[in-house]
């Protein structure tokens, strides 16, 4: 009782005053200690413990260095500062940041993207309730700050307010130097999609003048950058009418293209994950209805506009909405998600070449990455690839930042181009395959599921 009584009074507290937590004095308020178990086995490596200052850096003193007559040199010793992502040792293993400043308030389905070193993250629910506050985290120093952004006057909203309208469910897509706010779920939804565009260097927010049919207000739906285009499929709308419409938005001209594909397209979902391959082929995985979760996966053939339901390899993954994605290259890793009854706890990754799925790793226990409403991003942070993930969640929300630093080696399913494929796992039908100068196909090898 006297727990279930702290957690109440916490909670009031923090709905009261969101910033009490960082306010309390530093020497009683060390760290948070995450344990997680990773059933992946690892190879420890000999190497001398970096000594963290504090500062979202770690310090590994150089050995003195010899002269060219092998007698030993007296000088000061010098020391290799490791900042931001690089205080990341471990590969294929998720590690919880230590960051400083203060924290965003914990969420879930809000946006996120990394610019220029920088993940921002906008939006998102709290509580029930709407977020509209953007945050920022420097990846070199591991500092988050808020974001002053104001609305650009003389657009629709700025008669009401000077910030943009608080929403979660939305989508978060850098493009060049700016980022752009697609769709979410808003207290006062309008009627279409609104797409938002944010200035880094003005720190402003701008509503975008669209053109054609745009498509219905929703949130939930993905939107993935193809080519100067975006591609939004699916969503629940302000009815809570699930979707499975395509629209593709032309960045160039701003203009909505309203797509009928051929080909039997995805059940009407919401909280699915999309990526694009070889700029030419949309995937679409799981997601929820009101009733069930999905482990399915289409692909959308961007030249033809035609749906296929691809055969897959490996170890098909289990049902789940909510999880997060991002693209490598041809690899695309997957986190999080639920099923209604328990968090997902494997981080997975499909080679989109070949369209066999791989685990990562897998963590234990009630953790951040076992969340719903997560985000995922990809950057390449001082020539190593790194996953970062941001909030979600499980049962309580979130505000953890977790980074896992990418291997160095071959695509994880090369071994499978390479050798001739079984009766089992032959394709029903394979494509024209163009081998690219690096020597990788491009094109993806379906076949027609829906009849399997």
């Amino acid at each position: 009782p006297s727990a279930e009584a702290m957690r109440l009074f916490v909670k009031i507290l923090e709905e009261e005053d969101p910033g009490w937590y960082s306010r309390i004095p530093e020497f009683i308020n060390p760290q948070p200690v995450v344990d997680i178990e990773m059933h992946k086995p690892k190879e420890e490596p000999d190497i001398v413990p970096a000594l963290t200052n504090g500062t979202g850096t770690s310090s590994i003193p150089e050995p003195k260095t010899i002269s060219e007559n092998g007698s030993s040199v007296e000088t000061q010793d010098k020391v290799v500062i490791l900042e931001g992502l690089s205080t990341v040792s471990a590969h294929e293993e998720w590690t919880a940041l230590s960051v400083s400043g203060q924290r965003p308030k914990p969420r879930y389905e809000h946006g996120a993207t990394v610019l220029q070193d920088k993940m921002y993250i906008f939006g998102g629910n709290h509580n029930g309730r709407y977020l509209s506050d953007l945050q920022v985290l420097d990846l070199k120093s591991l500092t988050w700050s808020k974001v002053d952004a104001k609305l650009q006057a003389g657009t629709s909203d700025s008669a009401k307010t000077a910030q943009v309208s608080p929403c979660a469910g939305h989508s978060l897509i850098s493009c060049g130097n700016k980022f752009f706010s697609v769709a979410g779920h808003t207290k006062d939804p309008s009627d279409s999609i609104t797409v938002k565009e944010f200035d880094p260097h003005t720190c402003t927010w701008s509503i975008v003048k669209t053109y054609g049919k745009p498509p219905v207000s929703r949130g939930g739906q993905s939107v993935t950058l193809v080519g100067t285009t975006l591609v939004v499929f699916g969503g629940e709308d302000a009815k809570r009418c699930l979707l499975n419409d395509l629209h593709i938005l032309d960045l160039e001209t701003m203009t909505w293209d309203d797509v009928d594909a051929i080909g039997t397209p995805p059940a009407p979902r919401s909280d699915h994950v999309a990526a694009c391959h070889a700029d030419r082929y949309l995937l679409i995985f799981g997601g929820g209805s009101h009733a069930t979760c999905f482990n399915d996966l289409h692909v959308l053939d961007l030249q033809t506009m035609e749906w296929s339901r691809p055969k897959q390899q490996g170890p098909i993954p289990s049902p789940r909405a909510g999880h997060a994605g991002a693209t490598v290259g041809e690899n695309w890793y997957i986190v999080g998600g639920g099923n209604n009854k328990s968090g997902v706890s494997e981080t997975l990754v499909l080679n989109m070449s070949t369209l066999a799925w791989s685990v990562v790793s897998t963590v234990e226990g009630r953790v951040p990455l076992a969340s719903e409403g997560m985000t995922l991003l990809y950057s390449n942070y001082s020539g190593e690839d790194y996953l970062i993930s941001f909030g979600g969640y499980n049962g309580r929300y979130s505000n953890e930042v977790y980074a896992l630093k990418l291997s160095v080696k071959l695509d994880l399913q090369s071994s499978t181009k390479d050798q001739p494929t079984s009766d089992s796992t032959s394709r029903v039908l394979e494509p024209e395959v163009e081998i690219s100068q690096d020597g990788k196909i491009r094109e993806i090898a379906m076949d027609n599921a829906d009849s399997v």
